[in-house]
């Protein structure tokens, strides 16, 4: 381990003791920067590298990464005034039309965006719009369902950072598109909860456009010298207010003229 990541050591391991988000054991925290006031992002950064370095080397598999508070209306929700990301792994996905417990999460909300397969790496900086769009091997709708180990979501981009940009669980959909059948640009985007619309959106909220947001990302990433792979999964952020996951019962989350996805919270 690198003199960097020790740093933060202690930090790492204490998020992992409060145990994954989504499992039945998961318990919230003090806000990090709480007990660690010199937590900055960076350093927030290198506890989520210390702890994807240990789900796959307990047998996780990372698979991806993650955009998240990247439109208005999410970092109005949150009190954050900058996007957070993160590592995905392949634990955290679950099977669209299944069933989800709400005991196993803390203090879940609901988002819907776009998710993007590469079929080429990705490695900033000066990545442009357009080598995202020659990188990416088709959209497909998704769900991130997003919860904290943080105590009452009381958070700061370091600790959300820290907690690997409040991840909580992806559902990927099942009707994948090239990107030139799609207007990403200005798709209208809804939850229904019960069957009552709850929240809707546009993919314009994401950075004006999902693709822009990718290119942000990898950009972002390479200050730490991460590269995306082909056949990795690009999630660049919701496209709408996060509802919260409360009670059990059925979802449906639309893209107009794409698709959608449905499950069941229990």
């Amino acid at each position: 381990m690198t003199s960097g990541l020790s740093k933060w050591f202690g930090l790492g391991l204490m998020l992992i003791g409060s145990s994954k988000v989504g499992s039945r054991d998961a318990t919230p925290i003090d806000p990090p920067t709480k007990t660690w006031p010199s937590l900055d992002a960076d350093g927030g950064f290198k506890v989520q590298e210390i702890n994807s370095e240990y789900a796959v080397k307990n047998g996780d598999r990372l698979v991806g990464y993650k955009l998240g508070n990247i439109a208005k209306v999410m970092q109005a929700a949150f009190g954050l005034d900058h996007p957070d990301y993160g590592f995905l792994h392949a634990s955290s996905f679950i099977y669209e039309g299944t069933s989800i417990p709400r005991a196993n999460f803390i203090k879940p909300f609901v988002e819907l965006e776009p998710a993007f397969v590469l079929r080429s790496n990705l490695k900033g900086p000066n990545v442009t719009v357009a080598d995202v769009i020659n990188a990416i091997d088709y959209a497909i709708p998704a769900i991130e369902i997003i919860d904290s180990r943080v105590k009452n979501w009381a958070i700061d981009l370091p600790d959300t950072l820290a907690d690997n940009g409040s991840t909580g669980a992806i559902i990927l959909g099942g009707t994948p598109r090239k990107l030139t059948d799609l207007t990403l640009s200005n798709t209208r985007g809804s939850l229904n909860f019960n069957g009552e619309e709850v929240m809707s959106g546009n993919t314009k909220n994401v950075l004006g456009n999902p693709l822009s947001a990718v290119a942000w990302l990898v950009n972002r990433l390479a200050e730490y010298n991460i590269e995306f792979r082909a056949g990795q999964v690009i999630m660049p952020g919701s496209c709408l207010e996060a509802v919260p996951m409360e009670k059990s019962g059925h979802w449906s989350c639309t893209f107009e003229g794409w698709g959608t996805i449905e499950f069941e919270v229990v």
